[in-house]
C-alpha cells in the first residue's frame, strides 16, 4: 500500500491522431488559468456586491463562478487525456491568466462591466483555441472550447445588460 502512495503525475504520450499537443494543451493550460483567476474575482463580487441590483448581481455571479467551478475539471481532465499535465501550481495560473484585479473596489455596475471584459478575453483566448485545435485535427477540444466560448459570450451579454441604467 505505500507504494501505491509513491506514484508521481508524468506525461504520457497519446495516439488518437491529434497533431500539435503542445500547443493545444498549452491553449488549454491558459484557459484553465483564467477560468481559476476568473472563478475568484466574480466569488469576491458575490460576496461584496451591494446596492438596489445586490439580488440579481448576487444570483447570476453564483450562477456563473459555479458553472465555471465545473468547466475546470473538464478543463484540466482534457488537457490529462492529451497526455499532459494540468496545471499544480497557483503561480502557474496566475502567471498564465489575462485576468486582472480590479485597481479599486468597484460599484455594482462596474463590477459587471469587469466581470463582461473578463468574460470577452476568455472568449477571445477559445476562439483563437478552436482554431488551434481544428488544425490539430482534434474535434473533442475544439468542442469545449466551443461549449466554454458561449458560456462566456452569454455571461458577458448578461452581465451588460444588468449594468445598464
Amino acid at each position: 500500500m505505500a507504494n501505491a502512495l509513491n506514484v508521481v503525475p508524468e506525461t504520457d504520450v497519446v495516439e488518437t491522431g491529434v497533431r500539435n499537443i503542445d500547443a493545444i494543451a498549452k491553449g488549454l493550460a491558459d484557459v484553465l488559468a483564467d477560468t481559476y483567476r476568473l472563478i475568484f474575482k466574480t466569488h469576491a463580487y458575490h460576496w461584496n456586491v451591494e446596492g438596489p441590483m445586490f439580488y440579481s448581481v448576487h444570483n447570476l455571479t453564483e450562477a456563473q463562478y459555479e458553472d465555471m467551478f465545473a468547466a475546470a475539471d473538464d478543463l484540466a481532465e482534457r488537457i490529462r487525456a492529451l497526455g499532459k499535465l494540468a496545471p499544480m501550481k497557483m503561480a502557474e495560473i496566475m502567471q498564465n491568466s489575462v485576468i486582472e484585479d480590479h485597481d479599486s473596489l468597484p460599484s455594482a455596475g462596474d463590477m459587471c462591466e469587469d466581470l463582461a471584459a473578463d468574460h470577452e478575453r476568455i472568449a477571445h483566448r477559445l476562439h483563437a483555441l478552436i482554431k488551434l485545435s481544428e488544425e490539430g485535427e482534434d474535434p473533442v477540444t475544439e468542442d469545449l472550447a466551443t461549449e466554454r466560448s458561449n458560456f462566456h459570450e452569454k455571461a458577458a451579454w448578461m452581465l451588460r445588460a444588468i449594468s445598464k441604467s
